[in-house]
């Protein structure tokens, strides 16, 4: 009889196998982006104990409970305050938010502006497939104008929200969108987002097959994938004003921002250590006059 080997893959080791197996559809995206996801966990060379993943809820919103690190599944738009809350209390540990466009930017989005406009050191991953997947596909902030889902059965009349545009405006020092078709290009960029020091964001575009492609008629997972392929365009310099996602036209995916700016825990501990020299200054000199 052969044994079982203690590890039947190097990412073994990140997975919690007694979660298994996941609830995601056949063709969804989610798997692509949780592989890219271990895979730059491994290559940071971060220890699995200065990692903490935090999500909130959604089909996005799983990974945290399948990844074998530190990991807090969060209430509905409440994973940035959380991720904040941590990396404050705790600033060794890397901290990562990875959930889905309704958590984070619909019922979150007023953490998510505010979080950027600080500069937290945090990594923010958005997994975008146009629409709320897991509560029966209604449409969510990014559903491309005309789009049908389960709340718009007419065509979708709000036109969407350009998550780079909107992470950038808000003071973001990385910004990144990529699909998940395109896995070494976003490896790279999630490797450079977690390491930055700041607030950084990174969109992956995702398919819905099950809710999303069928109301639209697009097809299988395998389609979409097929779709991003033949139509995305790689523009690092684009105006992100301009890139909203239009309904089968191409979709711009890049390394848009990438700047430097003092992060809320570098001002926070800079405050500090001066108060605190001054409050030894003032002890010495009252010191000094106390002798005279």
């Amino acid at each position: 009889m052969l044994e079982k080997p203690d590890m039947l893959h190097p990412l073994d080791e990140y997975v919690r196998e007694e979660r298994m197996p996941h609830i995601w559809c056949s063709g969804c995206g989610l798997g692509v982006a949780l592989n890219v996801f271990l895979n730059t966990l491994v290559n940071t060379g971060t220890p699995k104990n200065k990692i903490a993943v935090v999500s909130g809820i959604g089909c996005s919103g799983r990974i945290a409970g399948y990844i074998n690190v530190d990991s807090f599944h969060t209430t509905h738009g409440r994973a940035i305050p959380f991720a904040t809350g941590l990396k404050l209390a705790r600033p060794d540990l890397t901290v990562i938010v990875f959930s889905g466009e309704g958590d984070l930017i619909a019922i979150g989005g007023n953490h998510f502006i505010h979080a950027a406009r600080r500069n937290v050191d945090i990594t923010v991953i958005c997994v975008n497939n146009s629409n709320y997947g897991m509560t029966g596909g209604q449409a969510s902030p990014t559903t491309p104008l005309n789009a049908i889902t389960s709340s718009t059965p007419y065509g979708n009349f709000a036109f969407p929200m350009s998550l780079p545009y909107l992470a950038a405006a808000s003071g973001a020092v990385y910004v990144s969108r990529w699909t998940v078709y395109h896995a070494r290009q976003l490896e790279l960029s999630m490797r450079k987002a977690i390491l930055k020091q700041g607030f950084s964001f990174l969109e992956i575009i995702s398919p819905c097959p099950t809710l999303y492609a069928r109301n639209n008629k697009i097809g299988s997972g395998l389609d979409m994938m097929k779709f991003y392929q033949k139509n995305t365009l790689t523009d690092h310099k684009a105006q992100l004003k301009d890139i909203n996602i239009v309904r089968k036209e191409k979709i711009v995916v890049g390394n848009f921002v990438d700047i430097k700016r003092s992060s809320y825990l570098g001002l926070t501990t800079e405050r500090r250590s001066n108060t605190m020299q001054k409050g030894k200054v003032f002890k010495m000199a009252e010191e000094e006059r106390d002798r005279h």
